[in-house]
Order: structure tokens, then sequence, then C-alpha cells
């Protein structure tokens, strides 16, 4: 793989750094609730604050409409959780190439902080569009992008910028891209892969590119029941993709040839409902009622899957094993979560979005080697596909 530029590379002394950082974070009644995205771009900023720059930061946040600004997704309360971090003021720009930006960030002496409101209160930022990129480059001398959970995106600040300034990778984008490279690369062996979530659909090109690296592969979640179903297997009213059957059988075949240990639930809570009060039982994977749901691994698939998670020294996690968010069906995810938190001597890497949710509800974080900060971005550099972003960044 091609070298990235990284701010290891750069001299930052004097200079006007625009950092592009992901600030995607929820906010609820003006306060930032989790703050884990702000704080994992401490690293980078300090790095360019020690060596005397002065930092222009960008970020989008949620998905407004583009056609300006709009209260419920600005970036305000984000800045002051930054300043709190940070120990020291930040100032907040209420535009992001407009005349209060222009004025803030001329505003800058060396060690000094400006956060840029929304990126997306303007349509352009994710169009790519050049004349927006060409506004936002005109805040800076030098580019670094620390946002990996954004760079599946080829958008004005990921992208666009990045063919105008000079650009590299700030820590975060850097430790994301060698980890996950890494893994797929050079595993310590052996490598077990859990995948879950709803979808076979949506993880296929994941399952076919770790079936080429791992040892073994963990199914849960709602994508399962596809899998049961190309097993010939009856799966009452769960979650299934009819015109993913015949694929999932091309994986389970691959699987056996390629000598892939390929675990699938072996029995599952099944409910009357989707809902948390819902009536439900335990039973074999052979045995699930014609009316019923699955929502959750049984207790046998736990054990089965945390021996297997046992043994591992990699062990790469993407998705949930049920419908965790309701406490009626998180004990399956839960399992998991612990037995890979128990594996202290293995490589443990949560590869973004609701695997990320899963390890904070249950208070897991720190017990974990790599948190991805990127589900879309993850899962994308996992399947092989070239991320805009980093591209952009290569030497």
């Amino acid at each position: 793989m091609a070298e990235m530029r990284t701010i290891e590379d750069l001299d930052a002394q004097g200079k006007r750094v625009l950092v592009r950082v992901d600030y995607n974070v929820p906010i609820k009644d003006g306060e930032v609730t989790d703050d884990t995205r702000i704080r994992a771009s401490l690293p980078t900023l300090e790095r360019l604050l020690e060596q005397g720059a002065s930092l222009v930061l960008m970020s989008h946040r949620g998905r407004p409409s583009g056609e300006g600004f709009e209260e419920a997704f600005t970036l305000r309360p984000a800045a002051l959780r930054l300043a709190e971090l940070l120990g020291k003021p930040v100032s907040f720009a209420t535009d992001t190439i407009g005349e209060d930006a222009h004025a803030k960030v001329a505003a800058l002496g060396a060690g000094d902080i400006v956060v840029l409101e929304n990126l997306r209160f303007d349509k352009r930022e994710k169009k790519n569009d050049a004349e927006f990129a060409a506004e936002l480059a005109k805040l800076g001398d030098v580019y670094v992008n620390d946002a990996f959970g954004t760079a599946h995106r080829a958008h004005a600040s990921t992208a666009g910028v990045a063919e105008l300034l000079p650009a590299y990778a700030g820590k975060l984008m850097e430790r994301e891209v060698a980890t996950l490279s890494g893994m797929l690369e050079n595993p310590r062996r052996p490598f077990a892969a859990i995948l879950g979530g709803s979808k076979v659909s949506d993880k296929i090109k994941v399952i076919d590119a770790l079936m080429d690296t791992c040892d073994t592969l963990i199914i849960g979640g709602g994508m399962c029941f596809t899998f049961l179903l190309a097993q010939g297997k009856s799966v009452g009213t769960s979650l299934k993709e009819e015109d993913w059957v015949e694929r999932a059988a091309e994986m389970l075949k691959k699987a056996d040839e390629k000598g892939v240990q390929l675990l699938l639930p072996v029995d599952v809570v099944v409910a009357d409902a989707f809902a948390n009060d819902a009536n439900t039982q335990t039973v074999s994977v052979d045995e699930i009622p014609d009316d019923m749901m699955g929502l959750d691994i049984g207790p046998e698939t736990a054990k089965l899957y945390a021996d297997a998670i046992a043994n591992a020294q990699t062990i790469f996690w993407n998705g949930p094993m049920g419908v965790f968010e309701m406490p009626a069906f998180e004990a399956g995810t839960k399992a998991v979560a612990l037995a890979v938190a128990a594996n202290a001597d293995a490589d443990s890497i949560i590869g973004g979005g609701d695997s990320v949710a899963a390890v904070n509800q249950f208070d897991l974080a720190d017990q974990m080697t790599f948190i991805s900060t990127g589900g879309g971005a993850s899962m994308e550099l996992v399947q092989g596909e070239k991320l805009p972003g980093v591209e952009v960044l290569m030497a």
C-alpha cells in the first residue's frame, strides 16, 4: 500500500492549518452527549498547536437540507466542548466561507483555534463543488484530514480541498488506515471476524473480503436468517432477504472450500412482535415457529461464539447479534462484547457503527484494542474499496 503523507512530515510552525475533523456528535439541549469523536481529534490538534500553528477546524453534523443555517445541526456546542477538553478558548464562526469565517480566521494568532459552522449548511459541500472547495482552501495554508468517518465520501472538505493545498493525514486518520489495512494484510492468527446487522446485502462484499483472510467467520443479527434459509431451515417471520438466499448459499460453499470455519446460530430468541415487551422464547434454529421472529442469538450460540472468540489472536467485529437497543434482546450482543473484552491477548478491532454503540452501552470500550470512528468508511476499506479522502493523501 502506498504511503500516506502524515503530519509527521509537516512543519506547521507559523502556518494556518485547515483541519477536517469529524464532529458529527450527538447533541441534546445544547450539550454534547457523547464526545468520543471530539476526544479522538485531540492528539492531532495538540501536535499542530505544539508546533505553533493556528487551526481552522471544519466538520459536518447530521443531515441538514443544505439551504442554510438550521439550529438543530449547529456545531457551536461541539466547539464549546472542544474548548473544555483543550482547556483553552476556541472561537466559533457562524458561517463557513462567509464574512464571519474570514474575520475569525484573519484574527487567529499562533496557537489559536476557530471552528467553522456546519459544512453541510451549504449543499455544495456534498457535491464536491470546485468553487466551494476553492473558498475553503483560502482559509488555510495547508490541509490536514483527520476525519476517517467521512473518508469514503468525495466531498469538498475531504477531497476537493486536498487537491488545492498541501495535504496530510492527521493521527487518527493514519491510525485508522494502518490498523484496518494491517488487520487484512498481516493479522495475528487465528483471525476471527464477527459480522452482525440486519441485511446480508449490506455486508456481502465485507463477507467476501474477510473470507479471503480470516480463519473463523461468526454471523449474527438479522442477516443470519438469510443464511439459515440457504441451509433449508424455516425462519418464521424473521427478517430475511429472499433474493439473497442463493448468494448466501454461495458464501457457505466458499467458506467450506477455503477451510474457513463459518459459524451460524444454533439457537435464537424469538418473539411474537418487534417490541421489548413481546412474548419471547428460546428455540433451536430447527424449530423456529412460523408466527414468530428471531430477534437475538440464543445462549447456546452465545457460548459457541464466545469459545471461538477466546481462541482468536485477531478479532474484527462489525454489527450487533440482535436488537440490542431493547433490553429483552441485548444478551447475545452483550455476550459477544464480553467475550471480545475478555480476550486481552488478542488485537480487537471494533469496526464502527452499532458495534461501537454496543461496546459503549456495556461500558467495555477501554478493553478493546482499537475502536474505529468510521462505520461506512471502515467497511469500505475492509472490502477493498479506495476511499477518496484517503487517496488524496497518498505520497
